[in-house]
Parts: C-alpha cells; sequence; structure tokens
C-alpha cells in the first residue's frame, strides 16, 4: 500500500519514543507473564511498584475462584450493552456498592474511565460551569471536552489552581451559567496528595454548587474501612456524586457511579459511554463481589495494613533525602524533575527486578518528571527494604536527592 501523510505524521510524533529504545531506557509495554505484584518479564522476577491492585486482592484464592464459577455459569461475556445484556448479578453487585458506600444507588459500567465520560456528558449542559481542578485526571478532561463540543448545548469550563479552596470560590463567585458542578479527585493519582474537601464541600454548599469526586484511589485505601475519602474526612452525606473504579482495589477493571436514584436514572439511560458499551463481564462482578464480602468482614485490617507499609516506604525516603512532592497516602511520586534521570532511574531499578514506572512530559510537566512509586499491601518488608535501599544508591548515583541537582545528565551517559 502507497504510504500517505499518516506514516510521515506518525513518524514525526515518534521522535521521543525511537530515541528512548536507541538509548534503551523504553520504559513502557512490558509483557507480565503472572498476574499480582510479585510477577515475570521474559523470566526475570519483578516486584511491582506502579501497580494499582493497592490490597493485593486481584489474585486472592476466593477472589479466583468466585471468577472461575462465573466463568462456568455466564462464559466471559454477555454480547451486548447493559440495556439488552444485564443479568442479576450485576444487579445485585450494585445494590450491595450502593449500601456499603452509604448511596441511594449505583450503576455499574465497563470502565472507571466510561463511568466518568458518561456522568459529566449528562449532566453538564448549557446552563452549567463546570469547575475543576487543574490537575484533573485524563477522564475527568475528557468528559468534560465532550460535553463541551455539544453544539448549542456545551457547558462553561473553568479551572482553578490545584486543591484551592481560594481559587475555587473565586470561580463560583464569577461564574456566567446558572448551575455549577465541580470536579475534584479524593487522592490525585500522579502526586498522591489528598483534595482539601471539608473546605470544598463548604464551599460548594454555599455557593449551591454541586460537587463530584473522583475517588478511584481512594476507595477500598483510606478512611478506617477502606470506603474512601468521605470516610477519611467523616463527610459521608456531603458530597452528591461520586465516582470510582473496579480497576484498583476491587480486582478487575469496571467503573462505579454512586448517586441518588434519580442521578442514576437518569445517567443510566442517557451516558453514551454506558449504552453503548459491552455489559461488563460477569467473571469481573463476582470478582469485585467477593472482595466487596471481604472489606466488609475485614476491610479495618486490610487498610491498616496498607497504611502501615507505605507509612514505612515514606518515612525512608524522605530520610534519604527524596522529594515525594505533597504526597501523604501510599501513591509516591519520587521526583526526579528531569526526563533523561527519571528514565535512567526506572532503568537501573528495572534491571534490578523493581519497576517503577516513569512519568514525563507531557503526562507532568517539564521538570516535574517523577518515578510512580505505589506501596500496596502485598509488598513484603523485604521488597520495602530493599527497594529503599536501591532507591539511595541511584538516587545518589543520578543526583536525585535533595541537595544534590547538578542539572541535566550528560547526554553521552549510558546505562
Amino acid at each position: 500500500m502507497k504510504p500517505t501523510w499518516i506514516e510521515s505524521k506518525a513518524h514525526d510524533a515518534n521522535a521521543r519514543l525511537r530515541e528512548a529504545r536507541e538509548n534503551q531506557v523504553y520504559p513502557y509495554f512490558r509483557e507480565f507473564e503472572l498476574g499480582g505484584i510479585h510477577t515475570s518479564v521474559a523470566g526475570k522476577p519483578i516486584v511491582n511498584f506502579s501497580s494499582n491492585d493497592y490490597l493485593d486482592l486481584t489474585t486472592d484464592p476466593r477472589v479466583k475462584a468466585a471468577s472461575v464459577k462465573a466463568v462456568e455459569k455466564y462464559g466471559c461475556g454477555l454480547g451486548s450493552s447493559r440495556v439488552q445484556a444485564t443479568t442479576v448479578e450485576h444487579v445485585e453487585l450494585e445494590r450491595r456498592f450502593a449500601e456499603w458506600a452509604g448511596f441511594e444507588a449505583c450503576l455499574l459500567f465497563t470502565t472507571g474511565y466510561q463511568a466518568m465520560l458518561g456522568t459529566l456528558m449528562t449532566l453538564a449542559d448549557k446552563d452549567t460551569t463546570l469547575v475543576l481542578d487543574n490537575l484533573s485526571h485524563a477522564c475527568i478532561l475528557d468528559g468534560t471536552f465532550l460535553a463541551a463540543g455539544i453544539p448549542k448545548n456545551a457547558p462553561e469550563v473553568r479551572f482553578f489552581n490545584h486543591n484551592s479552596a481560594k481559587s475555587l470560590e473565586r470561580i463560583l463567585k464569577t461564574k456566567e451559567r446558572e448551575k455549577a458542578l465541580v470536579a475534584v479527585e479524593g487522592i490525585y493519582s500522579l502526586d498522591g496528595d489528598l483534595a482539601k474537601l471539608p473546605e470544598f464541600v463548604d464551599i460548594c454548599d454555599r455557593y449551591d454548587a454541586a460537587l463530584l469526586v473522583d475517588d478511584a484511589h481512594g476507595s477500598g485505601t483510606i478512611g478506617k474501612t477502606g470506603r474512601g475519602v468521605l470516610e477519611y474526612f467523616g463527610l459521608e452525606g456531603r458530597a452528591p456524586i461520586v465516582v470510582s473504579t473496579l480497576s484498583k482495589t476491587f480486582g478487575g477493571i469496571g467503573g462505579l457511579l454512586f448517586a441518588s436514584r434519580e442521578v442514576v436514572d437518569a445517567v443510566k439511560h442517557t451516558a453514551r459511554s454506558f449504552m453503548f458499551s459491552a455489559s461488563l463481564p460477569v467473571p469481573v462482578v463476582a470478582a469485585a463481589h467477593t472482595i466487596l464480602d471481604l472489606m466488609d468482614r475485614e476491610g479495618e485490617s486490610l487498610v491498616a495494613e496498607l497504611h502501615q507499609k507505605s507509612d514505612y516506604m515514606r518515612k525512608g525516603l524522605v530520610a534519604a533525602g527524596f522529594d515525594l512532592g505533597e504526597s501523604s497516602t501510599h501513591i509516591m511520586p519520587v521526583m526526579c524533575r528531569e526526563e533523561r534521570k527519571t528514565l535512567f532511574m526506572h532503568h537501573a531499578l528495572y534491571e534490578c527486578g523493581v519497576n517503577m514506572v516513569p512519568i514525563t512530559y507531557p503526562a507532568v510537566k517539564q521538570g516535574e518528571e517523577r518515578l510512580r512509586l505505589n506501596v500496596t499491601r502485598g509488598h513484603t518488608q523485604e521488597d520495602l527494604d530493599r527497594t529503599l535501599a536501591l532507591l539511595k544508591e541511584y538516587g545518589e548515583a543520578f543526583f536525585v536527592l535533595s541537595g544534590e541537582d547538578i542539572g541535566p545528565l550528560d547526554n553521552d551517559l549510558k546505562v
């Protein structure tokens, strides 16, 4: 086939990929051979510190057994969307999740990304100002941009400074539309910091704005029993909409919308990302249901173990001189603040059997490059201590530790 301008455009776009591959530091799409925190790539044992399986329940034998049983009954898929492929298992899991989270109703999506898109596109219209934190996740941004692209029904879109109550209030005072929908994350996925939710709740109440909380990284990990950021701050009942996921704590993939029954029904019959996407496979539903049972019985101890390990790792990193930004959770950005340092740090760790994914521009601003370190309940004490030792060694070697910045690495440096 004759090449077109598309190939030329793609070639230009791939310049950075070629450079990383030539330098043997391309870090993505590793081919894991096992599930879980302890895996292997090309036969080499790897401890994964970039997994979102925070409570290490995805490969729990009880969870796998429930999925196998569901496969035997339903197979791996249902062949259509929820409109005509809903099972009793879907409905029962929605009922259980709503009860667990303290909401009137819950809606299961096939992915968390789709849950956010469908919710925003349903609720935001020409009478609405969408107000977003300027570090909002891609799913919030994409849902906003899709809503903003609807002819004659587009909302006003405004951004406030990250985690700034003063900036949020200034926007709510000056918005041009009658209604306001404010979207924040409970835990910010690349920075590990908590939203200043008590302040945001009060401001939204004062200005009659609806608050949507993306709690993908908080559900199952914070709050005494793991019910997320609202439980953590004692704000149950104060946020009318929460969107979360099954792909972190709950063992698979899928999205969750928590809201009133009226809101859930509106999204259920309007959201294109729900109505025109294949139904969540029942084996995944069964896995999530089993983990929810475990959270009901053991949630407090599971969350406490996660926090004990993440606190240990944070203290060790800070003592060694690493910059963790504003993180106060199990998600810790190991700030390298230069792309080459970040890629070489990743590669050096990986050669020692530790996977810690580098986050570089455009995912973060230039000068804010970092390794993403996620502590999970599945990491052993040996994992934590060995990784701390490796990070100290390579942090010194690549001038990443506080007070050791000598600028970008020599372009001729090879690992």
